[in-house]
């Protein structure tokens, strides 16, 4: 290695250092001068020292490494324990930070310059977003956590340790195939969980519809449908967020078979698209005429993702997959279709899914078309109903005749398209 080439790779480790050192030091900036443990001068040379000392390492022997990262970390000890007496500070993060600061100086100079500076941006944003971090530590609830350790549990420890090949009759499971799709589904419903409790309904229906569509538009339809009688003359803003959340049904059955399988994505777009632009148009067209909406009362919309929740799932997953192959086996595409019609009763997600997987190993991605659609079409009905009877005749009208209307508009589009 030139003397250039090593100037410039201690140049990016002395610019590493003064990155980190610039939030370190701003933060300690109301700190007179010699009261702070390491400032933005510090850190630059900890940085410079790391990639010097990677050098050294190089030229003379790799234990020198070691040493200077222990003489470091004493020297870093001691000026936090003196520090301590003055301003009780028991937080170690600057400690980490330097000695951070310190190793990726030394890669930079092993020749990891992307990796070194790509970690110092992370680090320092990192650092720099510790007010926003601890607010939503101090707003996180217990089962929120839990629902984000199982999460991540079925997600990076279960999913990469099951068996990538079918089993059973008619080879219908597939045990990672069947744990990623609820991974997939999990997924999306705990961000719109999320989503909800960020935005929450202070906003109005509309705003619950589009985020609590993301969990489940069925519950939605259920909450606002309530609140119709208990708010009578409201109907229309109560109905728009119901369409908004069906929506977003509309949306969510896309995203969820454009990464599942595109072909069948291709053949659902047009329909389905339709169904949700005739659907928000209708939603956002009750909102404008609607009179002024205001509530404390919460959308009920409990944490989706629960571990127990997730094996229910793959397991009527993996029966709605067996049924759908046994069904078209016996019956043809009749089969299948009567599933996609009993699916939609409950939840059309796993009708969906089940579809974008078997039309990826076999089946007739026009059949698989058809039963997404039947299913989407019976689950529309159902939410209609529930809206006439819970939230009364006004409501069950302004929402069973708009996804009437925009069923019809996707079916007869997709009709169109067929006979092209």
């Amino acid at each position: 290695m030139t003397e250039l080439e090593n100037f410039k790779l201690l140049g990016v480790a002395l610019a590493i250092g003064l990155l980190i050192g610039l939030e370190r030091g701003w933060r300690a900036r109301d700190r007179v001068e010699g009261m702070r443990v390491a400032g933005l001068r510090t850190y630059g040379l900890i940085g410079l020292l790391g990639g010097l000392s990677g050098i050294l390492a190089q030229q003379v022997d790799a234990f020198l490494m070691g040493f200077a990262f222990l003489g470091l970390t004493s020297v870093l000890l001691v000026a936090y324990s003196k520090s301590l007496d003055k301003f009780e500070d028991f937080s170690i993060t600057s400690i980490i930070a330097s000695l951070i600061t310190f190793t990726l100086g030394a890669l930079t100079v092993f020749g990891h310059v992307t990796l070194a500076s790509a970690s110092a941006v992370v680090i320092t944003s990192l650092l720099s977003f510790k007010p926003l971090l601890h607010g939503w530590l101090k707003k996180l609830e217990q089962h929120e956590l839990n629902a984000t350790l199982e999460l991540l549990l079925i997600s990076v420890v279960i999913l990469p340790i099951l068996p990538n090949q079918n089993y059973g009759a008619w080879a219908a499971f597939n045990p990672y195939q069947v744990w990623w799709m609820v991974v997939l589904i999990a997924g999306v419903s705990y961000l719109g969980y999320f989503a909800m409790k960020i935005g929450g309904n202070q906003h109005g229906p509309v705003l619950t519809g589009a985020l609590g569509g993301l969990v489940s538009s069925t519950a939605v339809t259920l909450n606002l449908s309530k609140l119709s009688t208990q708010y009578p003359e409201m109907e229309n803003v109560l109905a728009a967020g119901i369409l908004t959340a069906c929506a977003t049904l509309f949306a969510r059955t896309l995203l969820l078979t454009s990464v599942m399988n595109p072909a069948l994505f291709q053949t659902l777009f047009s329909a389905v698209l339709m169904m949700m632009f005739v659907t928000y148009l209708l939603a956002f067209l009750l909102w404008k005429n609607a009179r002024g909406f205001r509530t404390n009362e919460e959308i009920t919309l409990t944490n989706p993702f629960q571990l127990g929740m997730a094996l229910k799932f793959a397991t009527f997953l993996v029966l709605i997959m067996l049924l759908s192959k046994g069904l078209t086996l016996y019956f043809g595409a009749m089969g299948t279709y009567f599933l996609a019609a009993t699916s939609g009763l409950a939840d059309v997600d796993p009708i969906i899914i089940s579809m974008a997987q078997m039309s990826k190993e076999g089946m007739d991605v026009s059949v698989a078309t058809r039963a997404i659609l039947i299913a989407l079409t019976v689950n529309s009905g159902i939410k209609s109903i529930f809206s006439w009877v819970i939230g009364g005749r006004a409501l069950g009208l302004r929402v069973g005749g708009t996804l009437l209307g925009a069923v019809v508009a996707g079916l007869l589009l997709m009709y169109e398209i067929n006979m092209d």
